[in-house]
C-alpha cells in the first residue's frame, strides 16, 4: 500500500470512465449485431465468451426449482431474512402523490407512477451474486413494476447459479434469461425475438458491461456507469487494526482495480493495519487479486486531526465509507460525499453488502458527490399536474404572455391571450 502523508490525492484522476475508450468500439460491434441478428448473435456470444453452447436462453424453470429446494436450509433462511430486512428498508423510501387546489380554482399536483419494464443485470460467469438479485429487484418490486427481467451469465455447467435463482424465486422474479455480458444490455435496450425491451437497466457488471450501458443511455434509463468497488475508512487509535484489515480486504478481493483506502490520524495504526493485511492476504482464495488492488490503488493517508480527515473524505466521495474513531457521531454530521456510511467498529461493511437492508447497489468514482445509491425512487418517475380555471386564468394569463413575448415566442402568448376575457 502506498502512504500519503502530504494530502496529495492526484492518484484519483487515474480512476474514472477514462478506461472505457479502448472497449468502446468492441461494444459497440456487439450491440450492432444483438440488433440485426437478435436470439441468434445471443448465443453466438454465449459461446464465444462464456463458452457455453445454450439450446434456449430461458432458464430452466425445473432448474429454478431444483435450485431452491437444492440448497442447504440455512442458507435459503439466510436469503429470506435478507430478502425481508432490504424490503423493509425500502418500503420507506416510497414517494408520494400531492394535489392542492388554490382558492381561485387552479389545481397544481404531482402524480408518482412506476416504470413499465426493469432489466436488472446480476453477474455471473467465475461467480454467483444472489445478493445483487434482492438488491436490483427489490425496490423495484416495492416501486411497483410490473415486468421484472433478470439476466445473468450462466457458469461453466451452462445453468445460471443455484444462489441467483434461488434468490429471484424466493422475491418472485419468474422472467429470467441466461444471458450476461454487452450482449445482454443489447437485449434488454433493444430486445430481441425472446427478449422484449425494457425501460430501465439497473445492476453492476465489468466494463463490458458498463460500457454497454453508457451506449444505450438515452434508450433506455440506467442506474450509474458503476465503477470498482471502493472502500474509505476513517480511524483513529481506538479502532482495531485486524478488523480494518480485514474490512479493507473485502473490497481489495473484488476486483485488481477496486480502492481501498485509510485515512487515519495515527501513523502507528497504520503501520498495524498495514502489517495486518500482509498476514491475512496470504489465506484469502483471491488473493492475487486482493495483493494487485492493494498494490495499485491501495492507500494509507495520514492527516493532522479530524477536520482534515473530513476534508479528505468528502474530496475522496467514496462508495462505502466506515467511520471508526472514539465518537463517530460527532464526525457524521460533517460527512457530505459518501455512497453509504457504517458507524463504529461492529458496523463492517459487508453487512451492508448483504444484510442490513439498504442498497449495496452505490456510486463509485467520486460520483457519491451527486448521485445516491438505488433506491425505491430509482424505478418511479414524476408528472405534474397543472389545471387552470377560469378565474385563475384571467388573473394570470397578462402575466404569462407578457413572459412569453420578452422571450420572443408570439404563438405562446396568443394562445393565453385566446382565453382572457376583455
Amino acid at each position: 500500500m502506498q502512504w500519503i502523508e502530504n494530502g496529495d490525492l492526484s492518484f484519483l484522476d487515474n480512476r474514472g470512465m477514462n478506461g472505457f475508450l479502448e472497449y468502446e468500439k468492441a461494444v459497440r460491434e456487439i450491440i450492432a449485431k444483438v440488433r440485426v441478428n437478435g436470439d441468434k448473435a445471443l448465443l453466438s456470444y454465449t459461446k464465444q465468451f462464456d463458452h457455453v453452447d445454450l439450446e434456449t436462453l430461458h432458464a430452466d424453470s425445473e432448474h429454478i426449482a431444483t435450485a431452491y429446494r437444492d440448497l442447504p436450509g440455512t442458507f435459503i433462511e439466510v436469503i429470506k431474512e435478507a430478502a425481508g430486512n432490504i424490503r423493509s428498508f425500502h418500503e420507506k423510501q416510497k414517494p408520494d402523490s400531492w394535489d392542492v387546489t388554490h382558492a381561485d380554482g387552479s389545481r397544481l399536483g404531482q402524480r408518482v407512477t412506476p416504470l413499465d419494464a426493469v432489466g436488472v443485470y446480476v453477474p455471473g460467469g467465475t461467480a454467483a451474486y444472489p445478493s445483487s438479485v434482492l438488491m436490483g429487484a427489490i425496490p423495484a418490486l416495492v416501486a411497483g413494476v410490473k415486468r421484472i427481467v433478470l439476466v445473468s451469465p450462466p457458469q461453466k455447467n451452462g445453468e445460471i447459479s443455484d444462489g441467483v435463482l434461488a434468490a429471484a424465486n424466493e422475491i418472485g422474479i419468474k422472467e429470467i434469461y441466461q444471458v450476461g455480458g454487452a450482449q445482454a444490455i443489447a437485449a434488454l435496450a433493444y430486445g430481441t425475438e425472446t427478449i422484449k425491451p425494457v425501460d430501465k437497466i439497473v445492476g453492476p457488471g465489468n466494463i463490458y458491461v458498463t460500457a454497454a450501458k453508457k451506449e444505450v443511455f438515452g434508450t433506455v434509463a440506467i442506474d450509474s456507469l458503476a465503477g470498482p468497488s471502493e472502500i474509505v475508512i476513517l480511524a483513529d487509535d481506538s479502532a482495531n487494526p485486524d478488523w480494518l484489515a480485514a474490512d479493507l480486504l473485502s473490497q481489495a478481493e473484488h476486483d485488481p482495480l477496486s480502492m481501498a483506502i485509510l485515512v487515519t490520524t495515527s501513523k502507528s495504526l497504520g503501520k498495524a493495519v498495514e502489517s495486518h493485511i500482509q498476514k491475512q492476504v496470504r489465506s484469502l482464495p483471491r488473493a492475487e487479486i486482493a495483493k494487485k488492488s492493494l498494490d495499485d490503488f491501495g492507500k494509507i493517508i495520514l492527516v493532522e486531526d479530524y477536520d482534515d480527515g473530513i476534508k479528505t473524505v468528502n474530496k475522496l466521495a467514496p462508495e462505502h465509507l466506515e467511520i471508526v474513531v472514539t465518537n463517530p457521531e460527532q464526525i457524521l454530521p460533517e460527512v457530505r460525499h459518501a455512497g453509504a456510511i457504517f458507524i463504529g467498529a461492529y458496523s463492517s461493511e459487508p453487512v451492508g453488502d448483504y444484510f442490513a437492508g439498504p442498497n449495496h447497489i452505490i456510486p463509485t468514482n467520486r460520483t457519491a458527490r451527486y448521485s445516491s445509491p438505488l433506491s425505491v425512487e430509482s424505478f418511479v418517475k414524476r408528472s405534474s399536474i397543472i389545471q387552470y380555471s377560469f378565474e385563475a386564468m384571467q388573473n394570470n394569463g397578462r402575466k404569462i404572455a407578457e413572459f412569453a413575448r420578452y422571450e420572443g415566442l408570439e404563438a405562446h402568448a396568443r394562445a393565453i391571450e385566446k382565453r382572457i376575457q376583455e
